[in-house]
């Protein structure tokens, strides 16, 4: 069946049968992409033998890290249990570096200009959006995710649009780029000579120094009053009376210890690891130092939560939190950082 001929179905999302009995885990966590009726993903491009100076553009400026021990995982008492934050145990990483923001509308469109790539939201015709992003024409042309109806399947949607036809990202080109797939990423990584970052070097930046605590400035969500991070701030899903309607531009708030910016909220950041809830807890060589995450898995992680994330429903927009989509699934707030 043509990818077109029918929506996507959503992803199974998991459940905190302790806090929400029978809602699904909704805010955040996008649906993920059909099954029988998927386009073939195209394998990712071999890295060029001499990367173009667009690519090289694209990757300079990572910022070096040091590595070493640091403390990976949580035990937050509103983390959910099948997401596997825990236990909190000592990780070591060889030196790396990793992107100061997430990539941009612009630095993606360099990407596509040279290579012609086309994303999966393209190949499928369709990607996932936030209804009330949406006109009342488009919204009435897609349908409803079934467990999340906030949710709309819409044809057209893209990097390009991303709120379906009749919208473009002309105003965001500092913002990160959305409706992309870890097969997009990955593809992204290729072309620019980098990777994306595991599991264990995402949180090791993304903490900046900070050791057992819930965000990079500390325990408190918004000290003092003042906004840190772009998450959805009001009723979910009704009224937003946040700083920003949906995303914000990648520099936005103060950068973490290590300058990173953004790494909570706006959007979630695609990992290279494979998900799995338990894999990370039995303490052993290739679980502490450098860790790649278990060798098979149908889903990819994603970390640090997105602008959908509010405290009702999906507050994965703490430091240890987790989750995973499938390696085809996109929607309008999942992007990805580089990492070399």
């Amino acid at each position: 069946m043509h990818p077109r001929a029918r929506a996507r179905r959503p992803r199974p999302v998991r459940t905190d049968p302790a806090a929400h009995p029978a809602r699904p885990d909704p805010g955040s966590r996008a649906p993920r992409a059909p099954g029988g009726c998927r386009a073939p993903a195209p394998p990712a491009p071999p890295a060029p033998a001499a990367l173009s100076p667009a690519a090289l553009r694209a990757a300079r400026g990572l910022l070096a890290l040091p590595g070493g021990a640091f403390l990976m995982g949580g035990q937050d008492p509103d983390g959910v249990p099948g997401d596997g934050e825990g236990p909190v145990r000592e990780v070591r990483l060889t030196p790396f570096a990793i992107a100061a923001t997430t990539v941009t509308n612009a630095e993606f469109a360099s990407f596509v200009r040279e290579t012609g790539y086309v994303t999966d939201a393209e190949r499928f015709g369709s990607s996932f959006v936030f209804e009330g992003f949406l006109t009342d024409r488009v919204r009435a042309a897609s349908p409803q995710v079934a467990a999340t109806p906030w949710w709309r399947a819409v044809e057209g949607a893209s990097r390009r649009a991303p709120e379906g036809p009749g919208s473009d990202f002309a105003a965001r080109q500092q913002h990160p780029v959305v409706h992309v797939s870890w097969n997009d990423a990955r593809a992204y990584c290729a072309w620019s000579g980098t990777r994306l970052p595991t599991e264990a070097q995402w949180e090791y930046a993304a903490r900046g120094g900070a050791v057992g605590t819930r965000y990079p400035w500390g325990d408190e969500l918004a000290p003092g009053g003042r906004e840190m991070l772009n998450i959805w701030q009001g009723d979910f899903p009704t009224r937003n009376v946040g700083r920003h309607r949906s995303t914000a531009p990648v520099r936005s708030y103060r950068p973490n210890g290590h300058g990173l910016y953004n790494v909570l909220g706006n959007v979630w950041e695609w990992c290279a690891d494979r998900f799995s809830p338990d894999h990370h807890r039995p303490d052993t060589p290739a679980t502490r130092q450098d860790p790649l995450g278990p060798p098979t898995g149908p889903a990819r992680v994603m970390r640090g939560g997105s602008h959908m994330c509010h405290a009702s429903y999906c507050n994965r927009y703490r430091l240890a939190a987790r989750s995973a989509n499938t390696p085809d699934s996109s929607s309008g707030n999942i992007g990805f950082r580089i990492a070399r």
